[in-house]
């Protein structure tokens, strides 16, 4: 068989002479995958006997495709209905592991808006779960709250003041010490290093006596002055140092080395390109720092006065007072509830870019 070849065609013509010299005849053009197709070429040249040769072994071809099509075919639609199955246990786990947790947090909004007798009378039944929004004294509890009774608005107010104070602290002092760790060069590096991730696994609760020592014996923070005792704990943290050296290490020092070449110190360059590069991270620190101080509970309860108390104390000594109603207790779970919700949701975000960016890379 007689073709000539050029840019990977072989060209046939379709008429029925042995020998065709001209221009723009309509041919087939069998590329060098066997797929056949028509066009055009200048010049073609073949022996006849072959024609049928080759148009047998393009017709032969196109059978083999069209049966690897169809199997394709049967493929793609066996795997998309075990996607439509998958995708169906997915979402079924996923609503109902939802629901597992939404249910309390239903009850709890639902029968802080209740009295005792209506608790008590639709208990066991789905009213359970349905706030009271019809008889028009839904949100009497909260009232009582913020009555001088309990004041639990003052408790909330002074939760609000340390988390301001200690997430404004951790920044300052976790981040110097993360990114001295993370960028500079000192003997002993590596050893920090090390008691970092040592002290990380160490509970907590095994330093409240030795912390207690020092603050009210060494250091004398009595009376007013044991709000720092409180704040000034709480503005050291070895996980948010380790989270700080972690995001700082995957900062390119081009960028330290430009604002060194601008003349800007060690300082500077932590304040005026590190920071700014790290907002996931701040965030990140932000809402965990938050999440602590709101939550914290046994720690103020041993050095602070009772006029003190944050907003968790303040919790227990309401469930002291005699004649305090069930739905009065749920309204100050949703009360201390609700500014966790708003801030994780409001910087949920910054968070992932935070642990993604850097902050979980060992």
């Amino acid at each position: 068989m007689e073709f000539k070849h050029k840019t990977s065609f072989y060209y046939l013509n379709a008429s029925n002479s042995s020998n065709v010299n001209g221009h723009n005849e309509e041919t087939w053009l069998v590329s060098e995958s066997n797929v056949p197709f028509k066009g055009y070429v200048e010049e073609c040249t073949y022996k006849e006997e072959d024609h049928i040769k080759l148009l047998n072994y393009i017709a032969r071809n196109s059978q083999k495709r069209e049966v690897k099509k169809t199997i394709n075919d049967a493929t793609k639609v066996k795997k998309s209905s075990r996607g439509i199955y998958g995708k169906f246990i997915y979402y079924l786990v996923g609503i109902c592991l939802a629901l597992t947790f939404i249910f309390p947090i239903l009850y709890m909004f639902a029968a802080s808006t209740k009295t005792d007798d209506m608790l008590a009378h639709q208990a066991g039944s789905i009213l359970m779960f349905i706030p009271n929004f019809s008889s028009g004294h839904a949100f009497d509890n909260y009232k009582i709250l913020f009555s001088e009774e309990y004041n639990v608005g003052r408790y909330a107010l002074n939760s609000f003041i340390y988390a301001a104070i200690v997430i404004v602290l951790n920044i300052l002092i976790n981040g110097l010490a993360g990114y001295a760790i993370s960028k500079l060069r000192f003997p002993g590096k590596k050893f920090f290093n090390f008691i970092i991730m040592f002290l990380i696994v160490v509970p907590v609760e095994t330093s409240i006596i030795p912390l207690y020592t020092v603050c009210k014996t060494m250091l004398g923070l009595k009376k007013s002055l044991s709000v720092l005792a409180v704040i000034l704990p709480a503005s050291i943290s070895i996980f948010n140092i380790f989270l700080f050296i972690q995001f700082f290490s995957s900062i390119p020092k081009e960028f330290e080395e430009a604002a060194r070449m601008d003349g800007s110190s060690t300082l500077g360059v932590f304040f005026r390109v590190i920071l700014p590069l790290s907002k996931p991270i701040l965030a990140t620190v932000a809402v965990f720092c938050f999440i602590g101080v709101w939550n914290d509970y046994l720690w103020p309860i041993m050095v602070l006065d009772s006029s003190q108390y944050p907003i968790q104390a303040a919790l227990m000594s309401i469930k002291k007072h005699t004649g305090v109603e069930t739905g009065q207790i749920m309204a100050s779970l949703v009360l201390t509830s609700l500014p966790i919700f708003i801030i994780y949701v409001a910087a949920q975000k910054y968070i992932v870019k935070g642990f993604g960016a850097g902050g979980l890379k060992l």
